[in-house]
């Protein structure tokens, strides 16, 4: 069994072809990552790889399959032997499901100021801008202007300030912004700031929001607090792995968008055009399992909903089993589902005072309440598990209308299954 990376298939000289190293039959060569650097059969790894072991078997694993004309992992692989998709991971319980919600509309901009992406745009931020294509700095450009207007920077920040907010009334855990660009990452972030100082800190090991970029010593000056050595965008991805340490807001670019994981963050805001892979890699950072995490949740600033349909037409058509990711309406619907059950649970009973009496009336209501679920055939073992689905539903969908018209009741159905749950009798 050899141990060994794909670069080492290169030959003395560019062009030439890797000698032969072995003509045998029964080797079997197992490749991870077969979708990056193993589609060349002109001059790359994968042609030299196959000279060096005409005879061989190859298999590939990858996460993230890619399906189009020129680097098609089954066109240089061969059909799937077995899919194992994010639907299946979910019902093993190996990941959380991912939620998917569009809040352009939310943030009531002008014609003028939509973004539109051109349907055959090229993914332009994968690397620096200055790096990319001649013919795509212009169409980058204009589209960077557009998403990253003062107006939209401005709104953008108030709707995430109190859409995140919200879901932390519910839900403990962290959030990833991803920005088209570093100019948007560092007046994204002073425009957080600006609505939540407290957010802000200049160390490093201090503060509760932060930009994780690349950069140099030729960057604009106020983007220098914010460009870090590697030693210390190590550190801060420490502090954002721990739930416990209050580093809760990172924005980025293009880093920890792969490979990264943390298990707390549960919301992921994009405003960047992503397509493919590089978007199925991206979401997955919210599907991680961490304790009652019910899920993740996309929160999409920039229309992706087309893409992310294209990305997960990659999966589903590959042999893959149901949805990857659920409309957050859908969420909602199954949260009001749950609150009938409950509903149902605590019919006859009169629990007005919760909302409008005092803390001793509040507190009065409690007893009654046992006694009207333990009363019910089992009675307690459906009303602590009705409650937790619904609860578990409720963080999903906040923030919605809906999950404000529910709250108190929610809120009720909680301190009555917490009681029940100290011990009362079955």
């Amino acid at each position: 069994m050899v141990f060994t990376t794909i670069q080492k298939f290169f030959p003395e000289e560019k062009g030439d072809r890797h000698p032969i190293l072995s003509e045998r039959r029964n080797i079997v060569v197992i490749a991870d990552e077969a979708h990056r650097s193993q589609y060349d059969f002109i001059d790359g790894f994968a042609r030299h790889m196959r000279d060096a072991l005409p005879n061989a078997s190859f298999i590939g694993f990858t996460g993230t399959p890619i399906e189009q004309t020129d680097a098609n992992t089954r066109a240089v692989f061969g059909d799937y032997i077995s899919v194992y998709d994010i639907q299946r991971a979910v019902i093993d319980g190996a990941t959380v499901p991912i939620y998917y919600e569009s809040r352009l509309a939310k943030l009531e901009l002008k014609d003028a100021e939509r973004p539109k992406i051109d349907p055959e745009f090229e993914e332009a931020t994968e690397g620096e801008e200055v790096e990319r294509k001649e013919k795509l700095k212009s169409r980058w450009a204009q589209l960077e202007a557009v998403v990253g207007s003062e107006n939209r920077i401005q709104l953008i920040a108030r709707d995430l300030v109190a859409h995140f907010e919200s879901r932390l009334e519910t839900l403990d855990g962290k959030a990833m912004v991803v920005c088209m660009s570093r100019r948007i990452c560092v007046e994204l972030y002073a425009a957080i700031a600006e609505l939540r100082p407290d957010w802000h800190h200049d160390d490093d090991e201090s503060g509760s929001m932060k930009i994780v970029m690349t950069g140099s010593a030729s960057d604009p000056l106020p983007w220098q607090a914010h460009i870090r050595s590697k030693k210390r965008r190590e550190s801060l991805a420490d502090r954002f792995r721990d739930p416990k340490d209050p580093f809760r807001v990172v924005i980025v670019r293009d880093m920890w968008l792969t490979g990264f994981d943390a298990p707390s963050l549960h919301t992921m805001y994009v405003d960047k055009p992503m397509r493919g892979h590089g978007l199925m890699q991206a979401i997955a950072r919210v599907n991680r399992v961490f304790k009652d995490k019910p899920g993740g949740l996309v929160v999409d600033y920039l229309g992706l909903a087309d893409e992310l349909k294209k990305a997960l037409a990659t999966y589903t058509e590959s042999g893959g089993t149901g949805k990857t990711a659920v409309d957050k309406d859908e969420a909602v619907a199954v949260m009001l589902e749950k609150y009938e059950i409950c509903l149902g649970l605590f019919h006859g009973l009169n629990w007005s005072h919760w909302t409008t009496g005092t803390p001793q009336q509040r507190l009065s209501l409690i007893p009654p309440a046992q006694d009207h679920v333990l009363a019910q055939e089992d009675g307690k073992a459906r009303c602590l598990s009705a409650v937790t689905d619904l609860g578990k539903a409720f963080a999903l969908s906040v923030p919605h209308a809906e999950t404000e018209r529910i709250r108190d009741d929610v809120g009720f159905f909680q301190a009555v299954r917490a009681q029940l749950a100290k011990g009362a009798p079955t």
